[in-house]
């Protein structure tokens, strides 16, 4: 049980994805504009990297790794992220289109975030069981919207703050994404 607390913690905050290994910025800073951006962002991410998760682990261990082809590792988890995304836009696209449209182009990108394809040679190499890279995913996953979140509560009160005009838009995403990486630095001492 210790073990699935110390994975918890350390993926949620201490090796955040986004704050701390800065995997997956390019949805962080393109969605974090909206809160309901971010939430249905993160609500995708995560749906895609738990399933990812474990079935790259599975066909790591029950393909991959008996047949003795590893090098096809990559290749693998690439298209099986790309299917997992490919559903999830058309579910996203057929049930809710205003989300659909506020994720715009960053919901295919899903596929390309180096968040989902890292968490999955993650669990690989730290070699967990089917339970602990479950959850390892679905830590990282919690710990990215996380990072949405706060990211975009912040930029939403900066809308109304008096930000000079060469700071505004990607600047001053730039800056406060540098500061929250910085404050997640601290976490570092708790594990």
């Amino acid at each position: 049980m210790q073990d699935y607390f110390i994975i918890i913690v350390s993926a949620v905050l201490i090796n955040n994805i986004v704050l701390s290994q800065f995997l997956g910025i390019c949805p962080f800073l393109g969605v974090s504009k909206k809160l309901s951006a971010s939430l249905g962002m993160g609500g995708a991410v995560s749906f895609v990297l738990v399933l990812a998760g474990a079935i790259t682990w599975a066909i790591q261990s029950y393909i991959l790794k008996p047949f003795n082809i590893g090098y096809l590792q990559t290749v693998a988890f690439i298209l099986v992220i790309a299917a997992l995304v490919q559903f999830v836009e058309m579910v996203i696209k057929k049930y809710s289109p205003a989300l659909y449209k506020a994720l715009g182009i960053y919901l295919p990108l899903i596929t390309t975030n180096c968040a989902v394809l890292g968490v999955a040679i993650l669990n690989i190499q730290k070699e967990y069981t089917l339970g602990k890279a479950v959850v390892h995913s679905l830590s990282h996953a919690a710990g990215f919207t996380l990072a949405l979140i706060l990211m975009s509560g912040i930029r939403e009160r900066l809308e109304d703050a008096d930000i000079p005009e060469c700071m505004q838009g990607t600047p001053i995403a730039l800056v406060i994404g540098a500061l929250m990486s910085m404050s997640f630095l601290g976490f570092s001492g708790l594990i």
